[in-house]
């Protein structure tokens, strides 16, 4: 089944440049309690949950390497979105939690969020 992919970073990372600190990207956190919020909406999409580290090679896989940043909705294939924000091979690809959001209430039923 072709199917719309979110990727969000796993929670609880550390980065080199801050020696003994633990992080969580707070734009995931964001798309993680939405999902959680509404898990039968949820369902309609596919999560996979990466490491910290680049390169991130399942995110590369589906919207080329220049497109790492997380989170990431690729769309289906064939399928576009008001809300996207480019494209690899041919995958529509929204950046930037106000855009991925969006295209989850367009795409998904997702409430919007209040203004």
């Amino acid at each position: 089944m072709n199917r719309d992919t979110l990727f969000l970073l796993r929670p609880d990372f550390t980065d080199p440049a801050y020696p003994g600190q633990h992080f969580y990207c707070w734009h995931c956190a964001l798309m993680e309690g939405v999902l959680a919020s509404f898990p039968e909406l949820a369902k309609r999409l596919d999560v996979v949950r990466i490491a910290w580290p680049r390169p991130r090679q399942p995110v590369i896989a589906l919207a080329g390497e220049a497109n790492q940043s997380v989170p990431l909705l690729v769309l289906a294939e064939g399928a576009s979105s008001a809300h996207q924000t480019g494209t690899h091979e041919g995958r529509a690809l929204v950046a930037g939690k106000d855009a991925i959001l969006a295209a989850l209430s367009e795409r998904h039923g997702f409430p919007d969020p209040h203004p």
